[in-house]
C-alpha cells in the first residue's frame, strides 16, 4: 500500500452533525451575521479558492490576494515534494529520521507520511468548497516576514462558519503552534482542540504515527516562546513606548518616536562585523526591512548574551536613532546597546545550537523558480516501485536471571540507563482565556463513523 495513502475511512466521510443545545454557543460565534458585525480590522474578506488550492495541510490558495498565506496556530508536517525526496525515507523511517537530525542540532521540518495524510485530510475538508472566509488575529499582526497574510481560514457549512486552523488541531494533524505566540482570539479553542486529539490518539498524537517523535520538546519551546511575548504584550497595554517589530505600524512609531526612548520586541536575526565600525544585529522584522541595533563595543555585545538566542525572541530598550547611508543616501532607524542592561533575553535555553539555522524560516520563504521542493511545489504521492523496509525486529530478550549469560550481563560495568524525561504538561498564557466553545462535530481519524465527541 502507498505510505503516503493509509485509509482514511472515517475522515473522508467529513460529517458534520447538527449542533445539539450543548453546542449552541458556537451559533453566536460562528453565526454569518455575527461574523458580519465583527471589528473590520480583523475581516480579510471572502475569496474563491484556487484550482488546486490545498499544497499541503497548513498550505492553501486563493484568488484575489496579492500573496498566499500563511495559517495561524497550525505547523503541520511536510509533504514529499520530488522522487529524490521519497528515495532518501526508502532507508526506513528511523533511519531516515537519523540521518536528517544529523543535518541539525534544532528540531527537524522534513516530509513524512503525516505530512502526506495533512495534505490529505485539507483535500477532504475543503471538498465541494468553493470560497473562504479569511480572519485576522489582531488589526495590526497583517503580514509575515516573507509578506503572507497570517489568517485563520473558515468554510462556511449549514450557515455556520468552520475554523479550519482549529479543527486540523482537533484531526491531529497539527499541534497547537505557538512558536510565534498564542492565538488571542482562539487560545481556548486550540488548547481544548489539542487535549481531545491527543487523548483520542488522532495523528500526530496515535502510538506509532509516522511523525516528528519530539513534540514535547517543541511543545514547551513554543510555550516558552509565546509566554515571553504574551508578557510583552501585557505590559504594551499600558505602555506606548514597547512596540511589537512585527506591528504593520511599527516602522511608523519607530520614525515618530526618533530621539526618545522606547523598547522592541523582535527576534534576532543575522549579525553582521565589518572590517571597520560596530556590530549589527538584525531583528527580524520583513525581508529587506529589518531593525538594526548597533554595537560599538565587543564587550557590551559579548556580555548581552544575545549571540546565544539567534532566531529567539528578545526584548531591547533604547533610544531610536537615525543613521544615512552615504553611498544610498537612505536613512535607517536604530538603536545604540552601549550597555548589556539593554538587551532583556528569554529565560528558557532554546534547543539546538544558536547558528544553526531556524528551518521553520527556511521552510516559510516563497518559492524561486521552479524548484521542484521550493515550499508552495505540488506534493507527489510515493513511485509505484517505493518500498518501505520493515521495521528493525526487536533486540532479543535479556536471558532469564539464572542463565550464565544472565550473570555475566549482570555483572559487567555498563552504567545505568538513564530515566526517561517526565512528560512536560501544556501551561494556560498569562491572563485569562476566553470559555472554550463546543465545535461543530468533524469525522476524525480513528473515529467510528457517524459518532460524535
Amino acid at each position: 500500500m502507498n505510505p503516503s495513502a493509509r485509509p482514511l475511512a472515517a475522515l473522508l466521510a467529513l460529517i458534520f452533525a447538527v449542533v445539539s443545545p450543548a453546542c449552541a454557543g458556537i451559533e453566536d460565534r460562528f453565526d454569518r451575521d455575527e461574523l458580519d458585525r465583527a471589528d473590520a480590522g480583523l475581516i480579510l474578506g471572502e475569496f474563491p479558492l484556487k484550482q488546486n488550492a490545498i499544497v499541503d495541510g497548513d498550505t492553501i490558495k486563493v484568488d484575489g490576494l496579492d500573496a498566499s498565506l500563511r495559517l495561524l496556530g497550525i505547523d503541520t508536517e511536510e509533504t514529499f515534494k520530488s522522487e529524490k525526496a521519497w528515495r532518501r525515507y526508502e532507508v526506513g523511517w528511523e533511519q531516515y529520521l537519523a540521518n536528517e537530525q544529523a543535518k541539525t542540532s534544532k528540531p527537524i521540518k522534513v516530509p513524512t507520511p503525516l505530512g502526506m495524510d495533512a495534505k490529505h485530510w485539507a483535500q477532504d475538508f475543503f471538498a465541494g468548497v468553493t470560497r473562504v472566509r479569511l480572519e485576522r488575529d489582531h488589526p495590526k499582526e497583517i503580514r509575515g516576514r516573507f509578506n503572507r497574510y497570517l489568517v485563520y481560514v473558515f468554510v462556511e457549512r449549514d450557515g455556520r462558519w468552520i475554523n479550519y486552523n482549529v479543527e486540523s488541531v482537533r484531526a491531529g494533524m497539527s499541534p497547537y503552534f505557538t512558536k510565534y505566540g498564542y492565538s488571542r482570539r482562539f487560545h481556548a479553542e486550540f488548547e481544548a482542540a489539542q487535549d481531545e486529539a491527543r487523548a483520542a490518539k488522532r495523528g500526530i498524537w496515535a502510538d506509532g504515527a509516522l511523525c516528528y517523535q519530539d513534540y514535547d520538546l517543541r511543545l514547551e519551546w513554543w510555550r516558552n516562546r509565546a509566554d515571553f511575548v504574551a508578557e510583552f504584550e501585557a505590559d504594551a497595554e499600558a505602555d506606548p513606548s514597547l512596540i511589537a517589530l512585527t506591528n504593520w505600524d511599527a516602522k511608523d512609531r519607530l520614525a515618530a518616536a526618533l530621539g526618545e526612548e522606547v523598547e522592541v520586541l523582535g527576534t534576532v536575526g543575522e549579525v553582521r562585523q565589518g572590517e571597520r565600525g560596530p556590530k549589527r544585529v538584525l531583528l527580524s522584522r520583513r525581508m529587506f526591512d529589518d531593525f538594526p541595533l548597533i554595537f560599538w563595543e565587543d564587550d557590551v555585545f559579548e556580555e548581552s548574551g544575545i549571540d546565544r538566542y539567534r532566531g529567539e525572541y528578545i526584548r531591547v530598550r533604547g533610544v531610536v536613532t537615525a543613521y544615512t547611508n552615504r553611498r544610498t543616501g537612505e536613512r535607517q532607524l536604530q538603536i545604540e546597546v552601549r550597555d548589556p542592561i539593554q538587551v532583556v533575553l528569554p529565560g528558557y535555553v532554546p534547543p539546538g545550537k544558536a547558528d544553526d539555522p531556524d528551518l521553520d524560516m527556511e521552510f516559510e520563504r516563497e518559492p524561486e523558480g521552479t524548484d521542484a521542493e521550493a515550499l508552495d511545489g505540488e506534493a507527489v504521492e510515493a513511485p509505484a516501485d517505493f518500498v518501505v523496509p520493515e521495521p528493525k525486529a526487536p533486540e532479543a530478550e535479556t536471558p532469564d536471571a539464572d542463565t550464565p549469560e544472565a550473570e555475566d550481563t549482570a555483572s559487567s560495568d555498563q552504567p545505568d540507563a538513564d530515566p526517561p524525561p517526565a512528560d512536560s504538561s501544556p501551561s494556560d498564557p498569562p491572563g485569562e482565556s476566553a470559555e472554550t466553545e463546543n465545535p461543530v462535530p468533524v469525522q476524525h481519524p480513528g473515529d467510528t463513523a457517524g459518532s460524535s465527541d
